[in-house]
């Protein structure tokens, strides 16, 4: 029996631009599909641990927060990479997952990498970091639970830009430099956006894409956190995605002391980006309208995801 850890940062959106179709006609070959955008790794995330033990027969049984689960992408990922070796094995997967799952922390994009990496070291299955990438990435759009932010996380933390969809090793993704001395508050209502609302309508994600590729134009023509923060905050509120709970957590965010906020795509949630002593303030600010275990402070993440000990 071995097993293996892994974790990956919480990936925080804020904002984004679909591409899964070229001149109207859905795009085939899923490594080629994927999302523009920009966001932050967070130092609360996801941690995986795979026990894997020889068996006649595949078993699979995954755990969120010490819980039974699921878990479609996370599967998939298992699925895909034991067929790419001849052994069978029992395995049981543990997620602990440390930000809200399905309010925009990237929870699938972060479970599916870990499992990935954590699996082929548990089972000494000799693959690329890309590699496992494009399997979680591909993975991600097959069970409908995202389509950029594998790529994202895979670069790294800090404040990541993805300027070229695609899976790792396809996508281009650039950074902006900021200092390891700013934290980030997020205050998040538990209401789920769905995602499938916004992109049921041709038009409604023609509408969501415009504002992105302008969004990206922006930050590209001034590349620093403070334009990058308000940028992402018009997109919201240009794409109506901006709820009145959101809007009154940024205004409350930036009042108390946030150099910028946005909101988390796509969740009722805002990241408010601070300087490390005005945190608590800025949480203070959050919890006059939020119940504290809604209220989650965190220092940036720079390494992304990583196998551990």
């Amino acid at each position: 029996m071995k097993s293996a850890k892994a974790f990956a940062p919480g990936a925080i959106s804020s904002f984004f631009e679909i591409h899964d179709t070229e001149n109207g006609v859905p795009i085939p070959d899923l490594e080629r599909v994927g999302a523009i955008g920009g966001g932050f790794g967070l130092d609360k995330g996801s941690y995986t641990k795979v026990t894997a033990q020889e068996a006649k027969e595949n078993q699979i049984t995954i755990l969120i927060n010490n819980l039974p689960s699921q878990a479609k992408t996370t599967r998939q990922v298992i699925e895909t990479l034991l067929k790419k070796t001849n052994k069978k094995y029992r395995l049981t997967v543990e997620h602990q997952i440390q930000v809200p799952i399905g309010m925009g922390f990237g929870t699938s994009a972060g479970g599916a990498l870990t499992t990935g990496l954590a699996l082929c070291e548990a089972i000494s299955l000799p693959l690329t970091y890309n590699e496992i990438g494009r399997i979680a990435h591909i993975s991600e759009i097959q069970c409908l639970t995202g389509l950029g932010t594998v790529s994202s996380l895979t670069f790294g933390g800090g404040l990541i830009l993805v300027t070229e969809p695609g899976a790792p090793g396809i996508c281009k993704i650039d950074r902006i430099p900021i200092s390891p001395n700013y934290m980030i508050v997020v205050g998040y209502y538990p209401t789920q956006i769905p995602k499938k609302s916004f992109l049921s309508s041709p038009e409604r994600k023609q509408e969501i894409n415009r504002y992105g590729k302008t969004a990206l134009e922006a930050i590209l023509a001034e590349p620093s956190l403070e334009n990058f923060l308000n940028s992402c905050w018009q997109f919201a509120q240009n794409a109506g995605i901006a709820t009145e709970n959101v809007r009154h957590l940024v205004k409350a965010a930036k009042n108390a002391g946030a150099v910028g906020a946005a909101q988390n795509m796509i969740g009722e949630a805002v990241h408010a980006v601070v300087h490390e002593e005005n945190a608590s303030s800025v949480a203070e600010a959050f919890k006059q309208t939020l119940p504290k275990e809604q209220v989650i402070a965190s220092k940036i993440d720079f390494l992304g995801p990583r196998l551990i000990k």
